[in-house]
């Protein structure tokens, strides 16, 4: 929904703040005098997130205006921000001195050439010595950043840089919702599978001014970072793990199904064939979570519309699954009968694992894949009704 922009200026300097005296003053001249020189009608705002060291104070007297933000969080203030901001366009960045606020004109150049958010770079633009822990340069921020290039085709480098612009309304579209460091994520996240129109510039990060350490929690954050990635991505967390499974077991199964089989000189029997059973039936329910997650997601408003998975939920029915279910149960059911049969023909007594087992574990795994596929499918015919489509 637009939230409408009064007194509309070009651009706004936009600073979460928490109790940041030490260095607020000096971030804001630098955007000032960013401002000035690029001869840009612009405004400084500091979304404050209930500072009380009189860092409301220090920025009103430096000349910037202050939007006090009550729900504490990073993400959370930043969203306050966004929503009081006046400009069309918003750079935002921390208030530690680590980003160089007198810098933005590669950022208000490729927002005026129409890019819709402009990703800062600090391993293109430059990590002063002691910028950046160790931990964070060549682990934690180089691994989340190939994993959200990996899971969302993201054509950005730096998942995490602080220092980023962005029209305003594109990004107030998106919706975005995380109040913690997340939201970093989530903006890179969100703007990539909606298409947003994005580039990167360089720039240099370094150290904080502060002398108390920092907000970030390395482990902590770096894993609400992953988790957030992973959650957004149902294909990678579930669809794909799941395929990989099933197909695995049933090649195991299939291939076990007549007889021992060996390989390189070790014996697969029974034992084998249960795993890879145990393997179809973990990956079908994981299949099914990932394609749940999906569409949850899409008529929540959280991920964009899928073409190709739209025709699948509207080829996928309650009836459909049902039948689908039944069959495989039938299957499972007289698989089973026959075990039963080739039991009795030994008067009930001892049978031979190696040829009992063989009937006896696909038709378990028939009947496990069937009671997923009904009541899958029922649970999937609770998901359409939340939305009006029961088809």
């Amino acid at each position: 929904m637009s939230v409408p922009a009064k007194d509309n200026v070009e651009l706004t300097v936009l600073m979460p703040c928490l109790n940041e005296a030490e260095t607020l003053a000096t971030c804001i001249g630098k955007a000032r005098k960013s401002l000035d020189e690029l001869g840009i009608d612009g405004e400084v705002l500091i979304a404050d997130n209930g500072s009380n060291d009189g860092s409301q104070k220090i920025a009103v007297d430096s000349g910037a205006r202050v939007a006090h933000v009550e729900q504490p969080g990073y993400g959370a203030a930043l969203r306050g921000g966004i929503e009081a901001a006046r400009g069309r366009y918003v750079i935002m960045g921390d208030a530690d001195d680590s980003y160089d606020f007198s810098r933005l004109g590669g950022f208000v150049e490729k927002l005026r050439a129409g890019y819709q958010l402009v990703m800062g770079n600090r391993f293109r633009g430059g990590i002063a010595p002691g910028a950046m822990p160790k931990l964070h340069r060549y682990l934690g921020n180089p691994v989340l950043s190939f994993v959200g290039r990996l899971l969302f085709r993201s054509p950005v480098g730096d998942f995490h840089c602080g220092l980023r612009g962005f029209d305003r309304q594109a990004i107030i579209d998106l919706g975005l919702v995380t109040p913690g460091m997340e939201f970093a994520s989530e903006m890179v996240v969100k703007a990539t599978l909606n298409r947003l129109k994005m580039t990167e510039v360089p720039t240099t990060l370094s150290p904080d001014g502060r002398g108390r350490a920092p907000h970030l929690r390395s482990w902590r954050d770096g894993w609400r970072h992953l988790r957030f990635l992973l959650i957004f991505s149902p294909r990678w967390l579930f669809l794909y793990p799941g395929l990989a499974l099933l197909l695995i077991g049933l090649l195991g199964l299939l291939a076990l199904w007549p007889g021992p089989v060996r390989v390189a000189g070790i014996v697969l029997d029974i034992h084998t064939m249960l795993f890879a059973s145990l393997a179809v039936i973990i990956g079908n329910q994981t299949i099914q979570l990932g394609l749940f997650s999906r569409l949850y997601g899409t008529r929540a408003g959280l991920l964009p519309e899928d073409p190709m998975l739209t025709k699948l939920f509207e080829f996928t029915t309650l009836e459909r699954g049902l039948v689908a279910g039944v069959l495989l149960i039938a299957g499972g059911l007289a698989g089973s009968v026959g075990a039963v049969l080739n039991w009795g023909q030994a008067a009930f007594g001892t049978l031979d694992p190696q040829s009992g087992m063989r009937l006896a574990i696909p038709s378990a795994t028939a009947l496990a894949l069937g009671v997923q596929m009904a009541f899958g499918s029922f649970f999937l015919g609770v998901l359409k009704m939340r939305t009006g489509d029961d088809r």
